[in-house]
């Protein structure tokens, strides 16, 4: 056991938008960075500021961070130019935040070729550009792009472009494995010849998964003597993806006896904010992904079975909750109480392990995720859950009918628009409310027409908005195929920058919706320690709204 401090760098919000089928937005990149913060990750690399308007919008409006430094990637000057008078790498530098990590070649062919610069030229641009950057912000990294494969083919001058970087001033001088073709033991080789030039705590490790061994890389890479570690949540990046920081955390943390930015205590939100993450890209998680996998810690029945449940050592290599995961035993669960109980007290509930109303939660719990819910992504829906079968919630609001009517025509202008209106009846106290509103589409429509009515007598509601909304349809829980089930999970936000997520399930989509908006505005309400009026109060405050 080291107990060397190894420092960790997430590049989803980067890295992570060049997989296919994964388009970030603004709200996505802000609510993965809280996550991620919150975790306990050292560095966020939040994007390429001036690259595209997405990102641009991230940077100008970050979300305040607690324990993390933001990042921005850019690119080393370009030829011709100087370092102060390039207007890519100004936008990069000119981004609010303390870090900034710039991409290089370390490798002669991508030099000559890709660049069509001199070799001695592309070693200015690296001093240049890293001295800059060094004197601009707290820390300047530089990405030492195809190091490996520029080590092999000419390993003069990739020690030359990373010492460069390093001789300018580069906090962190990370080597990367671009093109993911480097196997474990040249990754030890080399990086145990570069350490003899450069300090291990001031390098860095960033490794692609194209031959499957990002992960056993980057640990051959620390093992070596390098340490910082980059990497994406769930492995996520271009091609096959990048080192998966989710593997990574435990395997440094619990096998390797290094420390990193959590203790024990994040570590078990690890499972949580993985599930969490594949919920907002509106991905199926990955049931063997290890540690976090719903099938990291399953047995079937039979001599796996029973041994593990007299030794669970027999077949388990860690403690599921030290990571947030659980037991699962095909024919005989034994973790679920246990794992609900610690699910609970993470939300603040403190519940008696021999709390009579605690079975019928379980049971709630396991029949909603068996027809479609999943609350790994939405917390503040478990435990109103919790709370309700614990009998803490008021019913603030009782709905009576809702409707939601879409309109498809050609306006006076000739022009063809979509109008959706949404019509609301709810009791509040026992007294009638309707309201009517139309919306940029049937759930904005309907989430206004809700919010209205609501208003009318709470009026914390005012200041409460949807931030962001998925949709995930799934094949019907008796797997026949011929019912689709539709999630939605959504999440919403008040002006004071608090964040919840909320999840609804039915067959139709407007109902999933409602559910989840009703949820949402139900948990703000209840956070706030709103009491239900009286009849006669609501009436009255109707009364002075009209």
């Amino acid at each position: 056991m080291s107990g060397e401090r190894i420092y960790l760098y997430d590049s989803t919000l980067r890295d992570g938008a060049q997989t296919r089928g994964v388009d970030f937005t603004a709200a996505d990149k802000a609510g993965i960075a809280r996550e991620l913060d919150k975790l306990g990750i050292d560095y966020i690399e939040g994007g390429w500021p001036g690259a595209n308007q997405t990102d641009d919008a991230f940077f100008a409006d970050l979300p305040r961070l607690t324990r993390a430094r933001f990042s921005a990637f850019g690119m080393t000057r370009r030829f011709g130019r100087s370092a102060e008078n390039d207007p890519g790498l100004a936008a990069v530098l000119g981004a609010d935040v303390p870090a900034a990590c710039l991409v290089g070649k370390s490798w002669d062919f991508q030099v000559t070729v890709a660049l069509g610069v001199e070799l001695d030229e592309n070693l200015r641009m690296i001093g240049d550009s890293i001295g800059h950057a060094a004197r601009v912000k707290s820390e300047a990294m530089f990405d030492a792009e195809h190091f490996f494969d520029g080590y092999k083919a000419n390993p003069d001058y990739a020690l030359a472009a990373i010492g460069a970087a390093y001789a300018a001033g580069a906090r962190w001088v990370v080597l990367c494995d671009t093109n993911g073709g480097t196997l474990p033991h040249e990754i030890d080789e080399i990086v145990r010849h570069v350490t003899t030039l450069i300090p291990g705590d001031r390098l860095g490790i960033h490794c692609h998964n194209d031959t499957g061994n990002a992960v056993a890389n980057s640990l051959a890479a620390v093992r070596a003597g390098v340490r910082q570690v980059q990497g994406t949540l769930n492995g996520l990046g271009e091609r096959c993806g990048n080192a998966d920081l989710v593997t990574l955390l435990p395997t440094l943390m619990l096998k390797m006896g290094y420390t990193t930015g959590l203790d024990e205590a994040g570590l078990t939100h690890l499972t949580t904010v993985s599930r969490a993450f594949d919920e907002r890209m509106n991905r199926a998680p990955n049931i063997h992904a290890p540690y976090v996998g719903a099938a990291a810690f399953a047995h079937k029945g039979g001599l796996h079975a029973s041994a593990v449940l007299k030794d669970p050592r027999a077949y388990e290599h860690v403690v599921p909750e030290q990571v947030g995961n659980r037991r699962h035993v095909l024919v005989s669960d034994q973790s679920g109480r246990a794992n609900l109980l610690v699910r609970l007290a993470e939300i603040g509930i403190e519940v008696a392990a021999d709390d009579r109303r605690l079975p019928g939660l379980l049971e709630q719990v396991k029949a909603n995720e068996h027809v479609g819910y999943a609350y790994d992504g939405a917390e503040a829906s478990l435990e109103l859950l919790a709370r309700r079968a614990l009998g803490e919630v008021p019913e603030y609001f009782r709905l009576q009918s809702f409707r939601v009517i879409d309109e498809r025509r050609y306006n006076a202008r000739g022009e063809l628009v979509t109008l959706s209106e949404a019509t609301i009846k709810i009791t509040v106290g026992g007294v009638p409310i309707m309201a009517v509103a139309e919306g940029n589409g049937p759930v904005n429509a309907l989430d206004t027409a809700l919010r209205r009515a609501i208003a009318q007598t709470y009026q914390g509601v005012r200041d409460v908005r949807l931030v962001d909304y998925k949709v995930r349809i799934m094949s019907a829980p008796d797997g026949t195929g011929t019912d689709a089930v539709t999630r939605v999970v959504i999440e919403s936000a008040d002006t004071a920058g608090h964040h919840w997520s909320t999840v609804g399930v039915s067959a139709n989509v407007v109902n999933a919706s409602y559910e989840a908006l009703a949820d949402g505005i139900t948990y703000r309400l209840f956070q706030a320690g709103v009491s239900v009026p009286a009849a006669a109060d609501t009436a009255a405050a109707l009364d002075m709204g009209a």
